[in-house]
């Protein structure tokens, strides 16, 4: 790839943000500009920018990625990811603009009358951002290492930069208008190299350019493996390896690898000659005298070719992704931006569209990437295969400008996404952990707000960007899905049992996915109930909520009919939202 028009094309990006950004400062004038736009954002502005801000780096990279290595079943992600605003349209959408709240935390407190329940909920909120927040750094800095050849750091710090100076100057006002021009960006960045691409594809008449072909390495290729893996083959391979196979270490020589298993240490690097199958990474148990599948295998569902138990894990994903939108805090606050309950569900409707459209794009790229770029399946480096494709398939100055198009558009993923998330946080920090309130502290807040997940990416390996935000949406669907719901839709919900769902549902499912990505639970049944933790971290929620407040009726808030009344009327017939505590609070606060 031409470093030159990729960085062009990054900074054109960053450059468009930053004044796009500045003309939300000039018409931010009160304290609720900052924080929701005074309430007055329009069903299509706003719609287009939660889609900017709700397709990140696992959409535009992430998912593209998954179906690369595992093929078909991990189009439940988009699909997922897209239903689950249908949820939020019927139970949620209305209702939380009516509560007249500025985060989930607020919500939790006005329902339920509690500070308690408002700490655990706040607590939720920083925690769901922060690990969010993490995969789009990390997904910033591959995209910046690839397209530029800067080291890996780099990214995530540059994006954190702009992201802290974009949120901290102009609040909502600037985000709302930044969101929405990257969501045309991102679609555009997409749309435009895939046409391209289908017609090289269309055009390959070689046996090769078959989604249910065997992967088979088109070129020469030289492959350094990033983390120590094991891998098959069906049938014997030579090769030239650099490193060590089986224990045993090479120095440039020319090696045949048998039928069967190898272990491959982090490092080593395998030269394959054209024509050469791909090596499979091969599941933890299985015998590694199983051959590999057949070359059906990649293009079936559920095939079986990789850890786990798949049927439940996709039931995991199903329900994580369906469940955990309607809880993401930076999706959540994007709502108290409309005027009235009505074009709230309008805004979910347009964005149903919108984010629908956007998911028919990256799946292509990864099947494309199964065929002319095999390797990135067993490098590790898989989220890479929306950079790599056009060069691949054409080379040249076409190969370089549509790069570098994908690369700016994967720079708006990362921004636009963060700036949400980054402002879900510092709101939450700024109300309830710094001592004073108001924009001043909150532009403080957007500095912890960045600098933790930033550090952390800094020290912990990568992990794939659209398995890390499933992990994300675990947590999200086991926490606030069941205050939501049963927050808007049942009266006797009670301080005691929301803090016990969250606790037991949220906090099981935060626990399972840390543990998981210790490497703590052995494999079998205990690493997938732990990497796939919805399928019971949900209904454990939802149980725990219902019991608990069952067990203390005397708790429920002497206003529940009040603000059920207020959540479900419509404006004009007496729902309309009063003004909440903490507008009462930061009215007024001084910039």
């Amino acid at each position: 790839m031409n470093h030159t028009y990729a960085v062009v094309a990054v900074a054109g990006v960053v450059l468009a943000t930053v004044l796009i950004g500045a003309l939300g400062l000039r018409i931010s004038r009160t304290t609720s500009d900052f924080y929701v736009a005074s309430r007055t954002v329009g069903p299509r502005l706003n719609a287009a920018a939660i889609s900017g801000e709700y397709l990140s780096a696992a959409s535009f990279l992430g998912i593209a990625g998954l179906v690369l290595v595992q093929g078909p079943s991990m189009l439940w992600y988009p699909v997922g990811y897209t239903a689950g605003y249908l949820v939020l349209l019927l139970l949620v959408a209305a209702p939380l603009r009516r509560s007249g709240a500025y985060t989930l935390s607020d919500f939790a407190e006005a329902r339920l009358e509690s500070p308690l329940v408002r700490r655990v909920a706040s607590l939720f909120v920083v925690g769901i951002g922060w690990l969010y927040l993490l995969p789009q750094l990390q997904g910033a800095g591959l995209t910046l290492e690839i397209v530029t050849g800067a080291p890996d750091w780099l990214g995530g710090v540059v994006v954190a930069l702009v992201v802290t100076g974009i949120v901290a100057a102009g609040g909502m006002r600037s985000i709302t208008f930044v969101q929405a021009f990257q969501y045309g960006l991102k679609l555009t960045a997409l749309l435009v190299p895939a046409l391209f691409l289908l017609a090289a594809w269309f055009g390959d008449g070689t046996p090769t350019a078959r989604f249910d072909a065997p992967a088979v390495l088109r070129d020469h290729t030289a492959v350094k493996i990033a983390d120590t893996v094991r891998v098959r083959v069906d049938a014997p391979v030579t090769l030239t390896v650099t490193g060590r196979v089986d224990g045993t270490p090479y120095t440039g020589d020319t090696v045949t690898l048998d039928r069967g298993g190898h272990h491959v240490e982090r490092g080593t690097e395998l030269a394959f000659p054209a024509g050469s199958r791909v090596p499979e990474r091969a599941p933890a148990g299985l015998d590694e005298d199983e051959p590999a599948l057949d070359s059906l295998g990649w293009s079936q569902p559920l095939a079986g070719s990789r850890e786990g138990h798949q049927l439940y894990a996709t039931y995991g994903l199903i329900l994580a992704t369906f469940l955990g939108a309607m809880g993401l805090p930076h999706v959540a606050v994007r709502f108290y931006t409309s005027p009235n309950g009505r074009a709230a569900r309008r805004t979910t409707l347009v964005v149903l569209g919108l984010v629908g459209a956007f998911y028919l794009l990256p799946p292509l790229y990864g099947a494309l990437g199964r065929i002319y770029a095999p390797e990135l399946a067993l490098t590790g480096a898989s989220d890479a295969a929306v950079l790599v494709l056009p060069q691949r398939m054409f080379g040249g100055v076409l190969g370089d400008l549509l790069g570098a198009l994908l690369a700016g558009g994967a720079c708006a993923a990362f921004l636009s996404t963060a700036s949400g998330l980054t402002m879900s946080v510092a709101g939450v920090l700024t109300q309830d952990v710094l001592p004073a309130r108001g924009v001043r502290h909150f532009r403080l807040a957007t500095l912890l707000a960045t600098a933790v997940p930033l550090g952390a990416g800094l020290v912990t390996s990568d992990v794939p960007v659209a398995d890390a935000v499933g992990l994300a949406f675990a947590v999200s669907a086991s926490s606030f899905c069941p205050l939501l719901v049963l927050g808007i839709w049942w009266r006797r919900l009670t301080p005691p049992g929301a803090v016990a769902g969250l606790l037991l549902g949220g906090g099981s499912a935060l626990a399972a996915v840390m543990a998981t990505r210790a490497g703590l639970p052995p494999e079998g049944w205990p690493h997938t109930l732990m990497a796939w933790p919805a399928v019971w971290s949900v209904p454990l929620g939802f149980l725990s909520m219902i019991l608990v407040s069952l067990a203390t009726p005397h708790r429920v808030p002497a206003g529940t009919s009040r603000i059920l009344a207020r959540l479900h009327l419509p404006e004009e017939l007496g729902g309309r939202p009063e003004p909440h505590l903490r507008d009462q609070r930061t009215r007024g606060a001084g910039r």
